[in-house]
């Protein structure tokens, strides 16, 4: 798999004007397809939303910055242990991501802007994991 840094940056221009409703499109989108991961949200989902999209637009402007990308995925990862979330949970997590980028990118998501995010996403969820199990056993 490729990432390319400008294609994901191309597209997620192209979502970005639809804020808050990418959020809870993706919300609604992995409760629809895994209701078993509800339990760990709270029940208004507003602040959620609001830092999802600020972690996902800080990842996104600083994709060509390897230290800060690592440092925020690492900081989402110890804190999401006490959230209760798992590795398991990753792959929902992904699907519901890019289901949710190629709703709202219409006709600017491709096959090769699919192929970047799904690889941006294994960086975001192996970075996690790895600060997660660093949490847990560390």
């Amino acid at each position: 798999m490729i990432l390319d840094p400008a294609l994901i940056e191309s597209s997620f221009a192209v979502v970005e004007p639809n804020g808050a409703r990418v959020t809870k499109y993706f919300y609604e989108h992995l409760f629809a397809t895994n209701p078993g991961v509800r339990h760990l949200f709270a029940s208004h989902m507003e602040e959620q939303e609001d830092r999802l999209w600020t972690a996902l637009g800080g990842l996104v402007a600083n994709l060509h910055d390897t230290e800060t990308v690592t440092r925020i995925l690492r900081g989402l990862g110890a804190r999401h242990v006490g959230y209760g979330a798992l590795p398991e949970h990753f792959p929902a997590v992904g699907a519901s991501l890019l289901a949710t980028l190629q709703h709202y990118a219409g006709e600017a998501w491709t096959p090769q802007v699919e192929e970047s995010w799904t690889a941006l996403y294994g960086v975001i969820s192996a970075t996690m994991g790895e600060a997660m199990a660093t949490r847990t056993t560390g």
